[in-house]
């Protein structure tokens, strides 16, 4: 089994649910889809990290604002759940709606807290630095997944963990850290945690959706992965709003708006511009899952990951320290032992089908 996962986790080889307009799609059209969602992926990601970053920046100062666009924008998603709706299914209910209703208060709390951590995260480093260890996302999912995943740890994982664990080290131990000014070093490397261990969180999270995709939900058709993630979401913002109103960062929102650098109209736009980008990457995800494989969308991801520093360099103008370069090159190291490990275990489940389809027209059987 592939050890690939993302926000939403498909198989690739369930073609269950696959809408029939899809498959009378002609090659160009099929192409015109996953550029569109390979641009919503990686504009959307970056995007969204950047203007989290320019929110900090021109003024704004609340965490929880900042946790809650990160999901609040998700009725978005309904719009490709309308358009490309899951063929109906007959099959009963593989567990109670309890049980459902159950994982999605679960995770969605999780992914409350796990936003919180990356908005700390934010607050206090370069956006350049923050999505370079945002990657290390990849060495806790292979680790986590090997616990709860049953995925094998061969020597491309583990070489890809090494590699991550020390770009990271590597951003801890600069002496030369570009942290946004008026940021002390304490705050910086409070930053620096709250983003490792938010990707820590984050990789968890990616775990138990499969594990309760493959062990409780035991099905995996674009309506229902979809569906985890919009619920979930909306369990998410609602702790977002009870954090902001509990914490009282309520009563300085007018304030930093009156106060944002760039003007009130720009303080809205920056925060309606943050949720629905975050939304749009989330679309960008699922699409590719749907129209390619979760390996693909797992490399472009991967890439992702990649050009958000370098649109911070070109945005911000953060600075690039020679170990800040020499960490970014590790870390696309790492993704390239991580992504050729799911290429390989994929080229396995392609020809495991394909030897289940020939014995299953041999006619000697």
């Amino acid at each position: 089994m592939s050890g690939n996962q993302e926000p939403i986790l498909v198989k690739e080889e369930s073609v269950e649910g696959i809408p029939s307009p899809l498959l009378k799609l002609k090659s160009w059209q099929w192409w015109v889809l996953v550029s569109i969602n390979i641009l919503f992926l990686i504009g959307g990601q970056a995007a969204s990290v950047l203007l989290g970053r320019f929110y900090y920046d021109e003024g704004g100062n609340s965490k929880w604002m900042a946790t809650l666009v990160q999901t609040a924008a998700f009725p978005i998603l309904y719009i490709p759940l309308l358009l490309l709706p899951s063929s109906s299914s007959s099959e009963p209910a593989s567990c109670s709606l309890k049980t459902i209703v159950l994982i999605y208060v679960l995770l969605g709390v999780i992914i409350a807290g796990d936003n919180m951590l990356y908005s700390v995260g934010l607050l206090y480093l370069s956006a350049s630095t923050y999505s370079l260890i945002c990657a290390t996302q990849l060495a806790f999912n292979a680790v986590f997944s090997y616990f709860i995943n049953a995925q094998k740890f061969t020597a491309l994982i583990l070489n890809s963990v090494v590699l991550l664990s020390f770009s990271a080290a590597l951003i801890a131990l600069n002496d030369d850290a570009d942290a946004p000014s008026g940021v002390s070093r304490s705050k910086y490397v409070l930053g620096f945690v709250c983003t490792l261990a938010a990707s820590a969180l984050y990789s968890l999270l990616l775990s138990l959706m499969q594990f309760s995709f493959e062990k409780i939900l035991k099905k995996e058709t674009f309506s229902v992965v979809l569906e985890m993630q919009i619920y979930t979401s909306l369990v998410a913002t609602c702790v977002a709003v009870i954090g902001l109103f509990a914490s009282g960062e309520w009563r300085t929102l007018h304030g930093e708006m009156e106060g944002y650098h760039k003007g009130q109209a720009s303080y809205v736009l920056t925060l309606v511009g943050t949720a629905v980008t975050w939304q749009v990457c989330s679309v960008g995800v699922v699409g590719l899952i749907f129209l390619v494989t979760s390996l693909f969308s797992n490399v472009i991801s991967t890439l992702s990951l990649a050009v958000t520093p370098l649109a911070a360099l070109a945005v911000f103008r953060d600075k690039m320290s020679g170990v800040k370069i020499m960490a970014m090159l590790i870390a696309l190291w790492g993704f390239a032992s991580y992504v050729y490990q799911n290429h390989i275990d994929d080229l396995k489940v392609r020809r495991a089908r394909k030897q289940a389809q020939t014995g299953q027209v041999d006619p000697h059987c």
